[in-house]
């Protein structure tokens, strides 16, 4: 009942953000075209219900323009553009009703799948909501055999269709990371408590990363991108950081500036499109990347 309850509230916040402005009278003809509907008319009150509960759920104000005919609209839609857990989840419920509303076309619909979300992030972030520590059995790439220890989960993180979750290990008295399809077990410690660090930040743990590696040994510093064309239409839509920014456009190429620390994740970033994206600055950064093109290179002589 929450469950569909909250896919029709993502359908209304929806509905009205791609309308930019509309009528109750066409709110309620749209409703009744989708399959939440189940052929019931929307009241008026239950409309009123769900706006207010959009409101306290994502944040998100849904204003009437009463000159001209009472149309909906919301009135901050630019925290739509965000990229906070309220409008991930409103993105997610938002597909997830799209694909619901044309299951006749699921052969035609293809996904990639996140094994590692599904076994355990339920009991990680119960884990953070009671303050529990977590008891895993891990298992990483570089080691024959899997260790069991404990975990106080800080936070979670998504970084390219794998989970991960953050947070210090009593036995190394240390914050570190840890990927969720490497855990072969674990259980929440309801009798191990602790309590989360004040001075700990999840946005600021990872500010000056470019994914998931943190490299406290790398000093942030400016990073300089050489982008050809068609390959900058794909970075300004889908930015490599935050901090990015334009300075400079022409018909051939675009220049990136990003503020982060280059680590190896990056690294390999950057090679993946090493056609496209010439790094200028810093210049053992780009001394680096010219190393392993020259190492790739001489693999396949």
């Amino acid at each position: 009942m929450a469950s569909n309850l909250l896919n029709k509230y993502v359908w209304l916040v929806e509905t009205i953000y791609r309308a930019k402005q509309i009528t109750f009278n066409e709110l309620r003809e749209k409703w009744l075209d989708n399959e939440l509907s189940e052929g019931v008319e929307l009241p008026l009150r239950t409309f009123h219900k769900w706006r207010i509960a959009v409101e306290e759920m994502f944040g998100l104000v849904i204003d009437c323009q009463r000159k001209g005919g009472y149309h909906y609209y919301i009135a901050n839609a630019e925290e739509l553009k965000g990229g906070n857990i309220r409008n991930w989840l409103l993105n997610t419920v938002s597909v997830s009703n799209l694909l619901i509303d044309n299951q006749r076309l699921k052969d035609r619909i293809l996904l990639e799948n996140i094994p590692s979300g599904q076994q355990y992030l339920a009991d990680i972030i119960g884990a953070m909501k009671s303050g529990s520590t977590l008891t895993v059995t891990y298992q990483n790439y570089w080691h024959d055999e899997a260790h069991t220890f404990d975990i106080e989960p800080y936070c979670v993180k998504l970084f390219k269709q794998r989970w991960y979750v953050v947070g210090r290990t009593p036995y190394y008295d240390q914050v570190r990371i840890y990927s969720l399809d490497r855990i072969l077990d674990l259980y929440v410690s309801n009798d191990k408590r602790f309590k989360m660090p004040k001075t700990f930040s999840s946005e600021e743990y990872f500010e000056q990363c470019y994914g998931i590696e943190i490299g406290k040994d790398i000093k942030p510093e400016k990073v300089k991108l050489k982008v050809s064309d068609h390959q900058a239409n794909y970075i300004r839509a889908v930015p490599l950081h935050h901090s990015q920014e334009e300075t400079e456009r022409n018909e051939n190429f675009s220049i990136f500036e990003l503020w982060l620390r280059p680590t190896s994740d990056f690294l390999r970033e950057i090679l993946w499109h090493c056609n496209d994206i010439e790094v200028l600055e810093p210049i053992e950064f780009r001394n680096e990347i010219a190393r392993k093109i020259e190492e790739i290179g001489r693999k396949y002589k």
